[in-house]
């Protein structure tokens, strides 16, 4: 039984396990990647880039040679695989033990369908990080780290999984509100999303004004159906998630340029989802990501033809039908000011 599994362990994954296995924890990395796996058996997975040089590894597995039961597993796959490895993991769980997703989108929902919401921990991760290749991970930027119930209690269980995070970054913090988190990120999600579409760094795209207009939209849109939800989005690294859902010029700017700042002093340029497309040529979980957005909306009486229309052409960039940069995305901009 180990103390932690880390179930996904490409560049989130990877990156807090090697902290982990680094201050002498007691972590089994899984990965579907088998050379991956066995560049972390064999003590050789580098963790590099501007906040961090180090190497490290552990015991590892890829799923289908897992065993026994554990108590904390952190699962950090893409959203869109979140079911699968869900069902894979939920045999491996203890009776009394956690999953912790430590992804993006609101991925605990699904978890919590499968293994229970009293065995599923909140968790919101913005740290900046690319799976180079077996047993490589950039780590670019640091990014808030945040735990919480989904209940938003305080208990023993999240005040030991805080102090275990604090080993990866020092600034990790216990929230009440960790759906606030979540759902901003959800927001700030589709700067990075619409930024692999105009096919640019983020932090480049972020500062081009031809843009402006339609990126500010589709926060918008998302800030109004967190809202119909009952549910207070909470900013983090420059997002400002009141600003955009206020309408305040001013105080937009100022969140956009705090973005810029914080995209700008990063070794990571571009988005995963970028990534996703451009370099490693396979399907990206915009759609997973984005789905319980539209679900949220229907169910609130709320339609998002911003979201909808971002989703559709990133399924048919994944298609192969088109192909990113400006012109694409210059079709969801005349979308957004069609409709103004």
């Amino acid at each position: 039984m180990a103390e932690v599994v880390i179930w996904g362990s490409g560049a989130i994954g990877g990156t807090i396990g090697a902290y982990l296995a680094r201050a002498g924890k007691d972590v089994l990395f899984v990965d579907i990647d088998a050379p991956h796996v066995a560049e972390i058996k064999a003590n050789r997975l580098k963790i590099e880039g501007p906040i961090d040089s180090f190497t490290t590894g552990g015991p590892a597995v890829t799923p289908d040679a897992m065993s026994g039961q554990h108590p904390l597993i952190l699962l950090a796959v893409k959203a869109h695989h979140t079911e699968q490895a869900t069902r894979a993991l939920a045999p491996h769980l203890a009776p009394n033990g956690m999953v912790v997703s430590c992804q993006n989108g609101l991925n605990e929902l699904v978890i919590a369908d499968i293994v229970g919401r009293e065995r599923t921990i909140g968790a919101f991760v913005n740290f900046m990080a690319d799976y180079q290749e077996p047993g490589r991970i950039l780590y670019g930027g640091r990014g808030a780290v945040v735990v919480g119930e989904l209940n938003g209690a305080h208990r023993p269980r999240i005040a030991a999984l805080h102090a275990l995070l604090k080993i990866f970054d020092r600034d990790a913090v216990e929230t009440d509100n960790i759906f606030g988190y979540l759902w901003g990120k959800a927001a700030y999600g589709t700067l990075l999303k619409t930024s692999a579409l105009a096919d640019e760094s983020i932090a480049g795209f972020i500062a081009n004004p031809a843009w402006k207009r339609t990126t500010v939209a589709l926060i918008q849109e998302v800030l109004t159906v967190a809202a119909a939800a009952g549910v207070k989005p909470l900013g983090f690294n420059g997002f400002d998630p009141d600003a955009f859902a206020r309408r305040d010029v001013a105080a937009i700017d100022m969140s956009l340029n705090a973005l810029i700042d914080y995209n700008t002093h990063t070794a990571k340029s571009h988005s995963g989802v970028w990534r996703d497309i451009v370099v490693r040529k396979r399907r990206t979980d915009v759609a997973a990501q984005l789905g319980p957005v539209q679900t949220t909306a229907r169910r609130h009486g709320l339609d998002t033809p911003l979201v909808d229309r971002l989703i559709a052409m990133i399924g048919d960039v994944e298609a192969g039908r088109r192909t990113v940069g400006a012109a694409l995305f210059s079709e969801l901009r005349d979308h957004v000011e069609g409709r103004s």
